[in-house]
């Protein structure tokens, strides 16, 4: 293990945090808590497959999901034959990947952790991924090497980050300013190439970075998409509780715009976007 993962690691392991930066801890935790994305991550496995695909996952090899909520990715590479280990900050998606791993009588693992100080030994899994999770974290430079020190020498790291340019990154522009906290880099850097080379620096190599299209399909339209986010998406259920009467209509009526201009589908009782992410997959020096 390098010197650089080492120092990043200490003061988080040490728990010596202000109260000021425990607060916002505490907010991310709960901004991810509320709605319900057990069921609104299952719209979205197409992608965590592709993304598997694309890593290379093989039978045997031990992964961990970092920031996995209710196990999104662990459980399709459990059901690959990897031994799976997925890490999360919202305990009840780590109860619902226990539950949903029970039921497929899948071996996986999952606990409560923090992307910034990972509960796990140096050099230990395969393959450390995370996709659409760990980018939400306040401290990148802890994520960058927490993902690197668990994973062992000549193992990969893999990401999958919303991009600025995309869909997503553009609706997280929309509603950033009911819900992001203060001081905080933007999560959408971990879309920016130039950012992760920079953030990785030598503990990578191999660094392969690839601008990827993800699609969203709903069968329904726009409208109902707006609703099925605020419902089940946290950082668009918190915007929503942050405001009210003409500044709520607002907020509804710009993301309803943004879903419409970008709809591909030609039936309004369906939606079909396209938002782009930066696929990062790497090799431990």
């Amino acid at each position: 293990m390098t010197t650089g993962i080492a120092t990043a690691t200490s003061g988080v392991a040490s728990g010596q945090e202000t109260a000021e930066f425990q607060a916002l801890k505490e907010r991310l935790q709960a901004t991810w808590a509320a709605g319900n994305y057990d069921f609104f991550s299952r719209f979205m496995e197409p992608s965590a497959a592709e993304f598997l695909d694309a890593v290379g996952v093989r039978p045997g090899s031990e992964l961990l999901d970092v920031a996995c909520g209710s196990g999104q990715l662990a459980l399709i590479a459990a059901r690959r034959g990897a031994r799976v280990h997925g890490t999360d900050i919202v305990p009840a998606w780590i109860e619902a990947a226990r539950t949903r791993a029970a039921s497929e009588g899948l071996p996986a693992r999952f606990e409560v952790g923090d992307a910034e100080a990972l509960p796990f030994e140096d050099a230990r899994f395969d393959v450390t991924a995370t996709i659409y999770g760990a980018m939400f974290a306040p401290r990148p430079e802890l994520v960058a090497s927490e993902l690197v020190r668990v994973t062992r020498p000549g193992g990969t790291v893999a990401m999958a980050n919303w991009t600025k340019e995309g869909f997503i990154g553009q609706m997280l522009g929309v509603i950033g300013k009911f819900v992001a906290p203060p001081g905080m880099p933007s999560p959408v850097l971990w879309g920016d190439e130039t950012t992760v080379r920079e953030r990785f620096g030598s503990l990578l190599t191999n660094l392969d970075l690839e601008r990827v299209l993800y699609r969203f399909e709903y069968p329904f339209g726009p409208e109902r998409v707006v609703e099925f986010f605020r419902e089940h998406y946290g950082p668009v259920a918190v915007a929503f509780s942050k405001v009210a009467g003409e500044e709520r209509e607002a907020l509804r009526a710009a993301l309803v715009t943004l879903w419409r201009e970008h709809n591909q589908s030609l039936s309004p009782h369906r939606t079909v976007v396209e938002s782009e992410y930066l696929q990062v997959i790497g090799t431990r020096a």
